[in-house]
């Protein structure tokens, strides 16, 4: 199998960014951006999603997080899309369903074929959510060549003003959920997916942001994934993602 890696490096005035990609890696990471809690949400976005990633970015956090925020999630969708490559093989749709078939081990433990797929689909849909202590997140996506973001559930939350207290409080409450979408649509647009993310409920902001890149995460491992039963072939019937 040819190995799915990129390295990727973007410069601007405003940030340095060198990212290193490994699609089949380990969960493996070592990230540093100068933003602590960013740096802990690649990390277990790394993890989660099982690639092994390096990123390093010096931006111009004088000013604020932003541009470093916005121009990781660029690089990172760069690498993904020059990783991915002609996408052949891949699953290309991802909502964190298992990478098998659930109602074959049900019918074998001698589940009817009904109960089976309901069963499966019952599993697959579980796991398509994130659960954060109070929080519940979903994340689908496609690979399918065509950038789009949907951001459901966090109107009132993007561009909520960060009080003063909440600045020396913690770094999540200084982390507003306007930068998060700001990092997701960047890798939606240079990752070349669709991408689908809804807050369903939740309060807190680290738990908020947390369940969000989990979502995605796992998303990201099952669209990436390959399927034995289409290797070599697209998974499209125009002929090109």
């Amino acid at each position: 199998m040819k190995p799915r890696q990129a390295k990727v490096t973007r410069n601007t005035k405003e940030t340095r960014i060198a990212v290193s990609l490994n699609l089949d890696g380990k969960g493996k990471s070592s990230v540093k951006t100068g933003l602590p809690f960013f740096d802990h949400m690649l990390t277990l976005f790394a993890k989660h999603a099982t690639v092994d990633l390096k990123l390093r970015c010096k931006g111009d956090l004088a000013v604020d997080a932003h541009h470093t925020i916005e121009d990781c999630g660029i690089a990172l969708g760069q690498a993904f899309a020059s990783a991915l490559g002609d996408k052949r093989g891949i699953r290309r749709y991802g909502a964190g369903f298992h990478p098998g078939n659930p109602s074959t081990g049900l019918r074998h433990a001698g589940v009817s074929a009904d109960v089976a797929v309901f069963k499966a689909t019952a599993t697959q849909a579980g796991e398509a959510y994130v659960p954060m202590d109070e929080c519940l997140a979903r994340c689908v996506m496609d690979f399918g060549g065509r950038p789009h973001l949907i951001w459901r559930g966090l109107n009132e939350f993007s561009q909520k003003r960060v009080a003063r207290s909440e600045k020396f409080q913690d770094m999540s409450s200084a982390f507003r959920f306007g930068l998060a979408r700001e990092f997701f649509q960047a890798f939606a647009n240079e990752a070349r997916c669709n991408l689908h993310l809804e807050l369903l409920y939740g309060d807190e902001p680290h738990h908020i942001v947390e369940a969000l890149f989990k979502a995605f995460a796992r998303a990201v491992d099952t669209a990436c994934r390959q399927d034995p039963r289409i290797v070599g072939r697209l998974p499209s019937t125009k002929g090109k993602l």
